[in-house]
């Protein structure tokens, strides 16, 4: 592939963050413009495009003017016309920004589709939950730098945080708890506490075992580990340090991250 140059044109397909879809043109229009560009004869253009039209829930519209589209539909046919080609490789630039919820999930489904038949998605997104849902391999970048980078799973054992939080309506109970609980972090105004913890079935049972023999009763039990969020904080204020510029004014590298 490194010496033919057109075979790796070939492969990859690319979507970007903005639509580039013709509004002056109708849907089906786009795609038959987009099969011209890649050679098609005029039979096999008009049949992928109605394969993929379909394939997108875009056929009731085909005939319709882009410029009419929503946000949804213009992403979904801006990733049917990069699908002309057949591409192995697709690169996608935060293909969810400025989608409503269903929209997103269903362009998720769709991504989740490509990948199961066998196509390898590179995707940039602030999303950090898309990144978690979507990713089997995650780069955190910062300031131009990949920080970090592994399975999601992974990314999340890098940073501790994990604890168990006890709530209370008792305030005996809360007091008795956070008197007798060891390494606990104490909200007297909530009546709560904060137990760290990496969530594990055994450390549960000790604690629940504990509650029960003490014969104090909390109202609420709520788990927390690290998410992507987490991973993302930690590792962009350890990663991106102060400068001094020439005035003497201390200023922070701004963060670029996908």
């Amino acid at each position: 592939m490194a010496t033919d140059p057109q075979a790796v044109r070939a492969a990859i397909g690319v979507t970007g963050q903005f639509s580039a879809v013709d509004g002056l043109i109708t849907g089906e229009e786009n795609m038959l413009l987009m099969a011209d560009l890649y050679h098609l004869s005029r039979q096999e253009g008009r049949r992928v495009a109605a394969e993929l039209l379909a394939r997108f829930d875009l056929v009731d519209a085909a005939t319709k003017p882009v410029s009419s589209y929503s946000g949804g539909m213009k992403r979904r046919l801006d990733l049917a016309m990069t699908l002309v080609g057949d591409p192995r490789i697709i690169f996608l630039d935060e293909p969810t920004t400025g989608l409503d919820p269903r929209s997103r999930h269903n362009m998720w489904q769709i991504i989740r589709e490509l990948v199961s038949g066998g196509v390898t998605v590179l995707l940039t997104t602030q999303h950090l939950e898309e990144a978690d849902e979507l990713a089997d391999r995650i780069a955190v970048l910062s300031d131009g730098r990949i920080a970090a980078h592994g399975t999601a799973e992974e990314l999340k054992r890098l940073i501790p945080g994990g604890h168990v939080r006890l709530r209370f309506t008792d305030p005996t109970a809360y007091r008795t708890a956070a008197v007798t609980l060891r390494e606990t972090t104490r909200n007297d105004e909530a009546l709560s506490l904060q137990i760290p913890s990496d969530g594990t079935q055994r450390e549960l049972r000790a604690l629940l075992d504990w509650l029960d023999s003490a014969g104090i009763e909390a109202d609420e039990l709520t788990i927390h580990t690290p998410d992507l969020d987490d991973v993302f904080f930690a590792l962009t204020s350890s990663t991106v340090p102060s400068r001094t510029d020439r005035r003497g004014q201390t200023s922070q590298t701004k963060e670029n991250v996908r």
